[in-house]
Formats: structure tokens, sequence, C-alpha cells
């Protein structure tokens, strides 16, 4: 197997996970749950959104989360920024790198956030240029690009024209999005081969979600195919209300036995991250669906 001797892993249960979930989290239980995860051995964890908290009431501590946790060195703290108003309170916090969030689908663009993709890339080359001015790193997600809960399949052409506008405008990095949780690994071959026409495959990541049980087995398509980042959330925390029953984002547990298996290095320990999701699961309301995570839990009981 010609398997990368290592990959980078993203951490977002934090954002993208606790976003998602329908309990309030505390500020100090978001904290603690960051710093658990702070000392699991990645490189970066996105923390928080910068969003109105009318429309997104579970970040709305954004501010007080991140004066709150405690930052390791060679960590990156990063949070969503969706306009300039959110990228003001995120230079005053502290934040040193944002993510833009956009979408290869009409429809969808304008549910989640009242804009069609041409006006939301509009607002995120001014959110960009003004960061990069701040001396502040950009990172682009690209949403439902695999499927879309409204339009169906969506165009591989235009998915590739997207990634390569949002990494002109001055991201680093675009995070190509399977939203819902629909792609299959037939479909990662042909997205890479298309979008690498347009930008280097060293500027792509992927975000999987889980809803049908292919997240891993798409990972290990994209592995194959070059891809050295992707997104993964501790304990399979969050979901997507556009996708009824989803089982929420990659497990960052799952991911990690996965690669540890494979001999493939990410430094993240599964250890520390099962540690981070102990603490944060009573408070999300249910179970975490992370399957390695259940099974650890499960053996442990048995043996006490």
């Amino acid at each position: 197997m010609n398997l990368p001797p290592r990959l980078h892993l993203v951490e977002v249960g934090p954002r993208d996970g606790l976003q998602n979930e329908s309990a309030l989290i505390a500020t100090p239980d978001k904290i603690a749950f960051i710093d658990r995860l702070s000392a699991a051995g990645y490189s970066t964890i996105e923390v928080t959104a910068f969003v109105s908290p009318t429309w997104v009431p579970q970040m709305a501590d954004a501010t007080s989360v991140l004066a709150g946790i405690t930052r390791r060195p060679g960590v990156r703290y990063t949070a969503l920024v969706p306009n300039m108003t959110g990228l003001t309170r995120a230079r005053e916090a502290g934040v040193e790198e944002i993510a833009i969030f956009a979408a290869a689908s009409e429809t969808f663009s304008r549910r989640n956030i009242n804009q069609s993709i041409d006006e939301s890339l509009t607002t995120y080359a001014e959110v960009t240029r003004a960061a990069l001015a701040a001396g502040m790193r950009v990172r682009a997600y690209l949403s439902t690009v695999f499927g879309c809960p409204f339009e169906g399949d969506v165009s591989v052409s235009a998915v590739a024209a997207l990634t390569r506008r949002l990494i002109e405008m001055g991201a680093y990095e675009v995070a190509l999005s399977d939203t819902i949780g629909i792609a299959h690994p037939g479909q990662i071959a042909p997205v890479l081969e298309a979008v690498t026409k347009a930008v280097p495959l060293s500027q792509i990541a992927m975000h999987f979600h889980d809803t049908r049980g292919t997240a891993l087995v798409n990972v290990y398509a994209a592995i194959e195919a070059g891809v050295t980042t992707f997104d993964a959330s501790a304990g399979g925390l969050g979901g997507c209300p556009y996708a009824p029953g989803a089982t929420g984002n990659l497990a960052t547990e799952d991911l990690v036995y996965m690669l540890d298996g494979l001999g493939i290095e990410s430094g993240v320990r599964l250890a520390d991250v099962m540690t981070a999701s102990a603490l944060i699961e009573p408070f999300v309301g249910h179970p975490l669906p992370s399957r390695v995570y259940r099974a650890t839990v499960a053996t442990q009981e048995r043996r006490q």
C-alpha cells in the first residue's frame, strides 16, 4: 500500500460538533473540553464561531471561550467567521486563524446563510483581505460538495471553480465538505481529479460526515488519492439540520484508530481524545456515536 507516513487532523468538535448539538453547553464545560483536546496532540483545533447568537445560540460565548482556554504552544486555535463583524470580534479575541464557509449549491447557500453563492464570495473576499492584512491565516470550507439536500447532485466543475475562487481570494486551504453525509468512495477520485486541475492537491482538505456510515472508507479513498489533511470531531459530535437522522461528523476516535492501525502518524493520541469525549458527553444529552468510543466504554463497563 502506498500510504503517507503522516496526516494532519483538524479537530472541529468544539465548533462544528457543538454548534449542531441541541443542548446548550455551559462555557466552563466548553473550555474544559477544549483544554482536554489541547492535551491530545493536535496542531489545529477549531474552537468556536463568531456568528449571530440569534441564529446560533451555542456560539454566543465565543469571546469568553477563547479568553478561558489554556493555549498550548504549537496549537492553532481557529474560529469560523461569516462577515466583517465576526472578523472584528475574532481579532479582538486574539484569534490568529479564521475559517470562512461557502456552499457549492445555490439553494443550500441561500437557506444556510441567506446569500447567493456570488454574494457570499463577495463577503468572504472582503473578510479575507482584511484578515490577511491583519496577519491572520484564512481557511475555507466548501459545503455540499458531494450532494445537496435541496438540489441533489452537485456539478463537479462547479466545485472545482469555487475551490479555485476561494484559493485565489487568499484561503490557504479548502476543506471539501460532505455536509449531509451522502458521499461514497466512488465519488472521491472524480471530485479530486477535477479540483486538482484548478488548485494544487496540497491545498485541499476533506471534511466528511458519517450519516450513511461511509466516512472512514471515504477518508481511505482520499488518502489513496493523496489528500493529507482531514477534519474530524471528538466523539462524532454534531450533525446537520439539513440531514435528518445524521449521526454527526466523522468521529476523531474512529479516524485515529484506523490511522494507528495503518501505521500512519497523526500526532493525536487516541486515549486523550476519548478522555475529552467522556468529559463532554454528559452535557450533550445523548450517547456519543463514535464506534471506537462506544466500544471502549462498553469494554470498560464489562470489566468493572
